[in-house]
């Protein structure tokens, strides 16, 4: 089993930053992608941005966090980074870590609990 541990979010004011952090551990074997979506009230979870694993792939970003948000990782520390810069009220939201990958065993997609993200003056 593979558990994922986010951290970073809080309260910033509109035009603020966030660095949010995703730690992987566990029979993590081999990542295929780690991202990190979102959840507003009401509405439905969306990609906020997604990357691949070692072995290559495209990056995918949201249209509306495009020129604003960053994702990057640290595969020695098996962490996903997202710097969220120019942060709007629109982003206030859960942000959700997903990694798959395949295990010793099986395939795998997991889910971090998030973490609140409240954009805010």
């Amino acid at each position: 089993q593979v558990q994922l541990v986010e951290s970073g979010g809080g309260l910033v004011q509109p035009g603020g930053s966030l660095r949010l952090s995703c730690a992987a551990s566990g029979a993590i074997g081999r990542v295929n992608a780690m991202g990190w979506y979102r959840q507003a009230p009401g509405k439905q979870r969306e990609l906020v941005a997604d990357m691949p694993g070692r072995g290559g792939g495209s990056t995918d970003y949201a249209d509306s966090v495009k020129g604003r948000f960053t994702i990057s990782r640290d595969d020695a520390k098996h962490t996903v980074y997202l710097q969220m810069n120019s942060l709007k009220p629109e982003d206030t939201a859960v942000y959700y870590c997903r990694a798959r990958g395949q295990g010793p065993y099986h395939a795998y997609d997991y889910w971090g609990p998030g973490t609140q993200v409240t954009v805010s003056s």
